[in-house]
């Protein structure tokens, strides 16, 4: 069958015994469930899931890539299944044997299972949930997929098909329908890996031990898989990880060292990481207490700690006692800059989140601005794909405060990259940036200076 992703690690699991290469798909089928039915975080469940926590370290991976696929092919899959159905919606009549059968699907044509491999684990799947009337109908549906899926794949819209219809409509309103389309084929691809180095003079260590390409930015890019915190360099805090796009912000500031910076939303660390290791004083805010909390182990674990504090509070109000030069707003969003490696936006984010975010970012913007000192630089930066979100709230911002006045950024403080660059001098990254290196996460950055 079709695989589109880079997933060795699925035809290994299938070599093992058949209650190993069950249990697997089980928390696949648990998170799924959590994810499109009681619209949970991915990333949460990730962390509370037990019988994903229970998987062994290849298991988890597999189960990982199975449950990250199905949501980012979601469109496709149901479309597939609709085709075979001989009463259309039945399914859907019942949820909990509607993911199995789109956990079967995608191992059949988005994944390297085995075709016997995900016909025998999902009805054996079916079985273990309670389903046993149920499993000649798995059979049969996906036995009969397997005999027409192929010619019927080439017939899919595959951008159209796993897209909501609200965001891609949105999308063609801001980009135009050529590039809309663009993002949403590139939101497909399963997002690489990419590293901050903490020291700069040893970027090239790292790149040949961890066997990582430089990537324009100055981050390590290698390719997804395996754990993260498995490989050298990770416990003894020599980098973290963190998105090319992501890594940006805070390298506008220019030379930071020695000055205080205020990071407001500042967990999980990333670009706190990134001012500390520049030399900077930094006053992480985050009004999730428990987010600060990891804020902080991050920081223990990069031996970064004693040039950062942290203050849990609401960013929207926060005050320093002596108004700060230099302040980085990496404000609440949508995330759908980031849907390659977080599928599951695509589920859980509605036209009403961007209504309520964009409320939330004018007000702190504005908040952000009013306690900075005079003459002092903000930037501001969203992961999201949203004009709202991003260069129509600059705009806006910037129309009602007059002493307010942007400053253009160069290609030369972006690693020379030119197309990332719009008209008014701000940063706006689409995923099908780079396409080549393997994209980018779609971000938008705003540096403007007070008077």
């Amino acid at each position: 069958m079709t695989n589109p992703n880079n997933a060795d690690a699925p035809e290994k699991a299938d070599k093992k015994s058949g209650s190993d290469s069950l249990t697997s798909r089980l928390a696949a089928h648990s998170l799924l469930e959590g994810v499109v039915r009681r619209s949970q975080t991915l990333d949460s469940l990730l962390d509370t899931d037990k019988s994903y926590n229970g998987l062994v370290a290849r298991d988890k991976g597999f189960c990982r890539m199975l449950v990250s696929t199905t949501l980012r092919r979601l469109g496709q899959i149901d479309n597939l299944i609709a085709q075979v159905e001989s009463k259309p919606g039945s399914t859907e009549k019942n949820p909990a044997l509607q993911n199995v059968l789109r956990l079967g699907v995608c191992q059949l044509f988005f994944m390297a299972t085995a075709d016997h491999a995900a016909l025998d684990t999902s009805v054996r799947l079916a079985e273990r949930l309670g389903m046993e009337r149920q499993k000649g109908f798995v059979n049969g549906m996906l036995r009969n997929l397997q005999r027409t899926g192929q010619e019927l794949l080439p017939r899919q819209d595959e951008g159209r098909l796993n897209t909501p219809e609200w965001l891609l409509k949105t999308w063609i309103e801001d980009y135009g329908l050529r590039e809309a389309a663009e993002i949403a084929r590139a939101n497909l691809a399963e997002a690489p890996l990419d590293i901050t180095v903490k020291d700069k003079d040893s970027v090239n260590y790292w790149s040949a031990n961890l066997q990582a390409a430089s990537f324009p930015t100055g981050s390590l890019r290698m390719s997804a898989g395996g754990s993260v915190t498995d490989l050298q360099g990770f416990d003894d805090g020599m980098w973290w990880v963190q998105d090319a796009s992501a890594s940006l912000p805070a390298q506008l500031f220019g030379d930071v060292k020695e000055r205080t910076v205020i990071d407001l939303c500042a967990a999980p660390g990333g670009k706190t990481a990134q001012l500390a290791s520049m030399g900077a004083n930094v006053i992480a805010i985050d009004r999730s207490a428990t987010r600060l909390r990891r804020l902080h182990e991050n920081m223990e674990r990069l031996r970064l700690g004693e040039h950062v504090q942290t203050a849990a509070s609401d960013a929207g109000s926060w005050r320093a006692k002596e108004a700060p030069q230099y302040i980085l707003l990496d404000a609440p969003c949508s995330a759908t800059g980031t849907i390659r490696r977080h599928p599951d936006v695509l589920r859980l984010k509605s036209p009403d989140d961007i209504a309520r975010l964009v409320h939330i970012q004018a007000k702190l913007l504005r908040h952000a601005y009013s306690v900075l000192a005079p003459g002092g630089i903000l930037i501001y930066c969203t992961c999201s794909l949203q004009k709202s979100e991003g260069e129509q709230q600059i705009a806006s911002f910037l129309k009602e405060t007059p002493d307010a006045h942007k400053i253009a950024i160069r290609p030369d403080e972006v690693g020379d990259m030119q197309e990332i660059i719009t008209e008014d001098g701000d940063v706006r990254i689409l995923p099908y940036m780079r396409a080549a290196s393997g994209g980018m996460d779609g971000f938008f950055i705003s540096r403007i200076r007070k008077g």
